[in-house]
């Protein structure tokens, strides 16, 4: 993929051909044209407002929930975790945090501050802008029951707030009023003691429960109505059933692991065999959650 040029003077990290497989949890991905990591929102704003407008632009946080595909991704990539990472306790009950704070960091902080409700950010892996974009949830929570207002920013450099009844929001789905990005949200939580060991606790429950420290996406397809997508892939016989190098956990069946130098190509190769074998076993057409996006290889 050939880079196009690109002029920038700022501050921030700014490189082409940039391997994006060590910037996801699955550990794939071919290289992106561009790769931006500003140093702050208006240092973003700045770049966007001068970037030509037929290059395109994708967000990046932890890369937790997306699979890039071998070819790589034209264009920019913006990364915002370790850039949008204002995190701030605004009242009693208020926090605003930008997005690129990942949601456990989230958890962890508004624990410290007395904030109930907010454990449940223990359990999403990724950042809340990814969480927002995707109404993400965990530990029976999710994140846009506690949304008061959300700041967008535009493909030319634009900041916009917007209140939360402005969005269409539902199970792990959010349509945007504009065309933009998320870049941060005011929260609303609960003022009351805070067991200090719940965090803990839910975060074992998830170690013992999901296969965490191997390469995965967390949760790889939607739950449908009424059921458990774990419980359809495991009742298909599908747990430990792989593809080149990527697996079906053993552990949690809606969990698909980088068991063993995977490509991309085997991952989305076995995402489609899960989906056409629960079809035919069970008349139910899983819903991926993971997004996927990039070029094939040639």
């Amino acid at each position: 993929m050939m880079a196009s040029a690109i002029s920038y003077s700022g501050n921030g990290v700014l490189r082409s051909q940039e391997p994006l497989n060590k910037h996801t949890s699955w550990r794939v991905g071919g290289e992106a044209e561009w790769y931006f990591k500003p140093t702050n929102l208006e240092e973003l704003r700045e770049f966007l407002s001068e970037l030509a407008r037929d290059i395109p632009v994708t967000w990046l946080g932890l890369g937790s929930n997306v699979l890039i595909r071998d070819g790589g991704i034209k264009g920019v990539v913006v990364a915002t975790h370790g850039a949008l990472d204002e995190l701030d306790l605004l009242d009693d009950t208020t926090v605003y945090a930008q997005a690129g704070v990942p949601c456990a960091k989230i958890a962890r902080q508004c624990a410290k501050w007395g904030l109930a409700d907010a454990h449940f950010f223990a359990g999403i892996p990724g950042t809340l802008g990814g969480a927002l974009a995707m109404n993400a949830g965990a530990f029976g929570g999710e994140t846009w029951k506690h949304v008061k207002k959300a700041r967008l920013l535009s493909r030319t450099g634009e900041l916009s707030e917007h209140e939360a009844s402005e969005f269409q929001v539902s199970y792990r789905h959010v349509e945007l009023p504009v065309p933009s990005w998320f870049v941060g949200a005011w929260l609303k939580f609960d003022q009351k003691t805070v067991d200090k060991g719940q965090i803990r606790s839910l975060l074992l429950k998830r170690k013992r429960s999901q296969p965490i420290g191997l390469p995965s996406c967390g949760s790889v397809f939607r739950n449908p109505p009424g059921d458990f997508a774990a419980r359809l892939i495991q009742a298909a016989d599908l747990k430990g059933f792989r593809i080149g190098g990527a697996q079906v956990s053993e552990k949690h069946a809606n969990f698909i692991i980088n068991e063993d130098n995977a490509t991309a190509a085997d991952i989305e190769a076995l995402i489609d065999h899960v989906q056409t074998v629960v079809d035919e076993r069970f008349n139910v057409r899983l819903q991926r959650e993971v997004r996927i996006i990039g070029e094939q290889q040639s």
